[in-house]
C-alpha cells in the first residue's frame, strides 16, 4: 500500500538523519493519512520515533519543512499537512517566518469554521499553540467546541476541547460578547449555565444556580440576563464559512452557547416575578423556534426551556405568555411542553384547560375595553385598540393631540415610557393569538354561561375588542354588539338576560341563508370589521359528487402546493403533517384530530419531485405537493400511510387489527365537515403555485403550465365565491366605481391604457385584448398600497391584493413601475 511505502521511504531517511528526504517522505504519509497521525497506529509511531530524535536533527527538519511550506499553493491540502506535520514534530521547537505566517493564517481559518471537520493539521496545530504557552484565539476555542459537540465529532479534537476553559462562553454571537464584555463577575454565573444539558433543572443545579443569583443580587442578575437575551437571534459578530452542505451556520444557534441560553432561562425562573421577564422569556421561544432552510427550528432545546422557566413562574404575566405561545407555537416538540404546562396550571388551579387559556390573558393596563389613560406630568399618553392593532398617542394639557413623544416626558418619565412601549407590543402580539383562539372555537364545541362570558370575553380589557366585533348566539337569539351594547338583528338591545343563560358563537351554517346574508348587512351597516371571517365565513355542503363517491372528497384534490407554505399553513390551523422527504420512508397524510367530535379528518398528499426528482431542497425535502383526498374516521382508527415519493395510502395495522372504514361523508357533522373544508381550501387558496404570478411560463420546464393556467383563471373556489359576493357590495362603494364591474370569474376595471380583468380567486390579471397576461409581483403582505377603504374582515390579503391591483390599474396612468409600464404598453403598441 502507498502509505506504508511512505512510511517506509521515511524510516529509511530517519536513519540516515536527511532531513530533506525525511521531510519529502513525511508530508507523502502525511497527505497518505490525510494528517490524522492520532488515529493511525503505524502513522502515530513514526512521528513518536521522530520526535525521538535530538532537537538539533528535528530543528533541521522542522526547517526544511518551512521551506517546503512556502513552496506550496496556499489553499493545498499539502500545505495545511506540511503546517500539522511541523506543529507535531516541532511543538517545542523555534519555526521560521514561513510556518508562523500560515500557522496565524490556518488558525484564523479555524476560528471561521462553523466546525473543524476531520482535518488532522487542526488538532496538531492546536496542541502547538498549547505547548508554546500561547493562549488559544477565543474564536478557534469556539469552532473546537462546535466541533466536540457535532454527533460524529473528530476524537483528537473532543479531547483537546475539554482542555479549553475560557473563555466561558463562545465568542461570535451578540448576546455572548456581551456577556463576556460585562466583566468576570458574572462568569461563574456563565460557566453554570452552560452545564444545562438536562431537560429540566435538577435540583442540584438548582441548588448551585440559586446561590450564585443569590451572591450576585436578584435584580442586578435579572438587568443581566434580560438584557443579554433580548440580543438572542441577532446577526452573528464573526460570520462563519457556510458549507456546502446543511443549513447556513450563521442563520443557527452556537451549540455550546445553546446550552448556556438553556441554564440562564433556568435562571430567571429563580427569581421573584417580573412582566420582563415573561416577555422575554417568550421572545426566546419565538425566536428559538424560527425555521432556518436546511435545518428547520434553530434551536428547539433552548424554546423548550423558555417554556419550561415560564411554567415555573407563578404570575400573570407568564401564564399569559404560555397561553399566547399556545396559539403561535407550531413545532411538535415545543408544543407538547406548552400543553404539559398548561395542563398541570389547570389541573393545580381545578380549572379546564380552555378555562385557564381565558383566564391567561392579561389587561396590559387598559382600564377600559380598548383603551387606557395615564396622566405623566402634564400630558396623557392614550393606548388604544384600532382593529388588529394597539397604538400609543398623546394629548396635551388642553386635550389637544401631540404627534410625538413629549420632550418632558421623555425627561421625567423614562421608565412609565418605557412599560407603555411593551405594553403596546404585549397588546399587538396578544391580539393577533386570541383571534387565532377565538377563530378555533366553532369547532372546540365551547358554551358559556352568561355571566363568565361578559367577563371573559365582551367586557375584557383586550378580548372585548374581539369580541365584540364578533356574532354571538345569546340563549338561543343571535346578537351583535353595536352603539355600546348588545344588539339582535333589527337593533334591539339585549337587556334582560339571566347570568346563567348559554352563549355560543355564531356560525352560518346552523342558519338559513337569508338569516346569514342579513346579519352581514349588519356587519357592512354598522361598519364593524370582524377579527376573521364569521358573518362573511364560507360554508361547503355536501356536493353531488361527494354524495356519490360517499366516504371521500376530490373538491381539493390534484393540486400543486408548495411543501413548506403548505406545512406551516397546516400547522397554524391545527393540522400534523412531516414534511415529504424525497427518502425510502412512509409517512401518515396531513391530519387534524377532532376529539371533541371523535373524528380524525385526513387530507391526502404526496411529494413532486418531477420525472428526475431534481424538484427538491438542498436537504432532500419536496420543493411541493400533489394533493387527493380528503377522509374522515374515527379518531381512534388506524392510521393510513404512503411512500413519501407518492402512492397509495394503505392503513397501517398492527396486533391483527381489523382496517376500519372511512365514514360516508354525509354522517359527518355539518359544522365539522365545513370547517375542515374550508382549511383545506385556505391551503391550497394561498399555498397553490397557481398564485405564483411569475409563473405564466409553466414554473420549472414548463411542467405546471396548464395547472397555472386552470387555477390561476379558472373555476372559483368557494372563498373566492365567497370573495366575489363581498365585492358586488363593496366596488359600488369606492371612487373608481365608475370604472369597476363584475362578471363572472373577474373583476373589470377600465384604465386610460388598457382594459383589465382580475381573477377573483387568485389576483391574476388579463388584459384586453387579446387576454394578455399582465404580472404583478405584490411587495409582500407587509407593505403598503393604496388605500382599500372599509373591509367587514381581516385576513383576506388576496381580497385586499384586488382591490390594491384595481386602484392601481383604474389610474394606470399614473403608473411609474417600469416593469408594470413595459408590458402595458408594449402589449398595446
Amino acid at each position: 500500500m502507498a502509505d506504508r511505502a511512505y512510511a517506509e521511504a521515511a524510516y529509511r531517511a530517519l536513519a540516515q538523519e536527511d532531513a530533506p528526504e525525511l521531510a519529502t517522505a513525511l508530508l507523502k504519509a502525511a497527505i497518505a493519512y490525510s494528517g490524522h497521525w492520532q488515529n493511525n497506529k503505524e502513522a502515530a509511531q513514526l512521528v513518536a520515533d521522530v520526535n525521538a530524535r535530538p532537537a538539533g536533527f528535528r530543528q533541521r527538519l522542522v526547517d526544511e519543512l518551512g521551506h517546503t511550506l512556502a513552496s506550496l499553493a496556499g489553499e493545498s491540502g499539502a500545505r495545511a499537512n506540511a503546517l500539522g506535520l511541523a506543529a507535531a514534530v516541532g511543538r517545542d521547537l523555534p519555526w521560521g517566518e514561513a510556518l508562523h505566517a500560515a500557522r496565524r493564517e490556518k488558525l484564523d481559518e479555524i476560528g471561521r469554521m462553523s466546525g473543524t471537520g476531520y482535518h488532522g493539521w487542526v488538532p496538531e496545530l492546536v496542541l502547538a499553540e498549547l505547548a508554546a504557552g500561547r493562549p488559544v484565539a477565543p474564536a478557534v476555542v469556539a469552532a473546537l467546541r462546535r466541533s466536540a459537540l457535532s454527533a460524529y465529532g473528530y476524537q483528537p479534537v473532543v479531547v483537546i476541547a475539554a482542555r479549553l476553559t475560557e473563555p466561558v462562553l463562545n465568542v461570535g454571537e451578540a448576546w455572548a460578547d456581551r456577556a463576556l464584555a460585562d466583566g468576570e463577575r458574572w462568569h461563574a454565573l456563565l460557566a453554570h449555565a452552560a452545564t444545562a444539558t438536562a431537560a429540566r433543572p435538577t435540583a442540584t443545579w438548582e441548588k448551585a444556580g440559586r446561590a450564585l443569583v443569590e451572591e450576585a443580587g436578584e435584580d442586578e442578575v435579572r438587568e443581566r440576563l434580560l438584557g443579554w437575551l433580548r440580543l438572542v437571534g441577532a446577526p452573528r459578530t464573526l460570520p462563519l464559512g457556510e458549507e456546502r452542505f446543511g443549513p447556513n451556520p450563521n442563520d443557527t444557534f452556537d451549540p455550546y452557547n445553546a446550552n448556556a441560553l438553556r441554564g440562564l432561562a433556568w435562571l430567571l425562573s429563580f427569581l421573584p416575578p417580573h412582566p420582563e421577564t415573561a416577555r422575554v422569556l417568550g421572545s426566546l421561544v419565538e425566536t428559538s423556534l424560527r425555521k432556518v432552510a436546511g435545518l428547520g427550528p434553530r434551536a428547539p432545546k433552548v424554546a423548550n426551556a423558555g417554556v419550561t422557566a415560564l411554567s415555573l413562574i407563578d404570575s400573570e404575566a407568564a401564564l399569559a405568555e404560555l397561553a399566547r405561545l399556545a396559539t403561535r407555537v407550531t413545532f411538535k416538540g415545543t408544543l407538547k411542553v406548552l400543553d404539559t404546562a398548561l395542563e398541570a396550571r389547570a389541573v393545580a388551579l381545578g380549572l379546564g384547560r380552555e378555562e385557564i387559556e381565558e383566564l391567561a390573558v392579561p389587561a396590559y393596563g387598559l382600564t377600559g375595553v380598548g383603551r387606557a389613560e395615564r396622566a405623566l406630568g402634564g400630558t396623557t399618553a392614550v393606548v388604544e385598540v384600532r382593529g388588529p392593532r394597539a397604538v400609543l398617542c398623546w394629548r396635551s394639557a388642553a386635550g389637544k393631540a401631540v404627534k410625538s413623544v413629549p420632550a418632558a416626558v421623555r425627561r421625567d418619565h423614562p421608565e412609565e415610557l418605557k412599560e407603555l412601549k411593551a405594553a403596546v407590543k404585549d397588546i399587538d402580539k396578544m391580539l393577533g393569538a386570541q383571534a387565532e383562539r377565538l377563530d378555533r372555537q366553532f369547532l372546540a364545541r365551547r358554551r358559556w354561561a352568561y355571566g363568565k362570558w361578559r367577563e371573559r370575553y365582551v367586557d375584557h380589557p383586550l378580548v372585548g375588542t374581539l369580541a365584540r366585533r364578533l356574532l354571538w348566539v345569546v340563549d338561543g337569539t343571535p346578537v351583535g354588539f353595536a352603539g355600546g351594547e348588545l344588539r339582535t338583528l333589527d337593533d334591539t338591545p339585549v337587556t334582560e338576560v339571566t347570568e346563567g343563560a348559554e352563549v355560543t358563537l355564531w356560525h352560518p351554517i346552523d342558519r338559513e341563508p337569508a338569516e346569514a346574508a342579513a346579519w352581514r348587512d349588519w356587519i357592512e351597516r354598522h361598519g364593524i370589521t370582524q377579527p376573521f371571517k364569521q358573518a362573511h365565513r364560507e360554508v361547503y355542503p355536501l356536493t353531488d359528487a361527494e354524495l356519490r363517491t360517499a366516504t371521500y372528497s376530490n373538491r381539493f384534490a390534484a393540486h400543486y402546493l408548495r411543501q413548506h407554505q403548505f406545512h406551516s399553513l397546516a400547522a397554524v390551523r391545527g393540522w400534523h403533517n412531516k414534511l415529504r422527504l424525497a427518502v425510502d420512508d412512509s409517512l401518515p397524510p396531513a391530519v387534524r384530530e377532532l376529539p371533541q367530535w371523535g373524528l380524525r379528518a385526513e387530507y391526502w398528499i404526496e411529494g413532486d419531485g418531477g420525472d428526475d426528482y431534481r424538484h427538491l431542497t438542498d436537504s432532500g425535502s419536496f420543493l411541493r405537493l400533489r394533493t387527493d383526498q380528503l377522509r374522515f374516521y374515527p379518531i381512534g382508527a388506524p392510521r393510513n400511510w404512503a411512500h413519501a415519493c407518492g402512492g397509495a395510502y394503505t392503513m397501517h395495522l398492527r396486533d391483527g387489527a381489523d382496517p376500519v372504514d372511512p365514514l360516508p361523508l354525509a354522517e359527518v357533522p355539518a359544522l365539522v365537515l365545513s370547517e375542515v373544508l374550508r382549511d383545506v381550501d385556505l391551503f391550497v387558496g394561498v399555498a397553490s403555485v397557481g398564485n405564483d404570478p411569475t409563473w405564466q411560463d409553466g414554473g420549472p420546464e414548463g411542467r405546471y403550465r396548464d395547472y397555472w393556467t386552470s387555477y390561476g383563471f379558472g373555476e372559483l373556489s368557494r372563498t373566492a365565491e365567497t370573495r366575489r359576493g363581498l365585492l358586488e357590495r363593496l366596488v359600488p362603494r369606492l371612487a373608481i366605481a365608475d370604472r369597476c364591474r363584475i362578471e363572472g370569474r373577474f373583476l373589470h376595471v377600465r384604465g386610460e391604457l388598457r382594459a383589465y380583468r382580475i381573477h377573483l380567486g387568485s389576483g391574476n390579471i388579463l388584459m384586453d385584448p387579446g387576454d394578455q397576461y399582465l404580472c404583478i409581483v405584490p411587495a409582500g403582505r407587509s407593505a403598503s398600497g393604496p388605500e382599500t377603504g372599509y373591509l367587514p374582515f381581516e385576513g383576506d390579503w388576496t381580497l385586499a391584493l384586488i382591490l390594491s391591483k384595481a386602484m392601481m390599474l383604474a389610474a394606470d396612468t399614473g403608473i411609474t413601475d417600469p416593469t408594470i409600464t413595459r408590458q402595458i404598453l408594449r402589449e398595446r403598441a
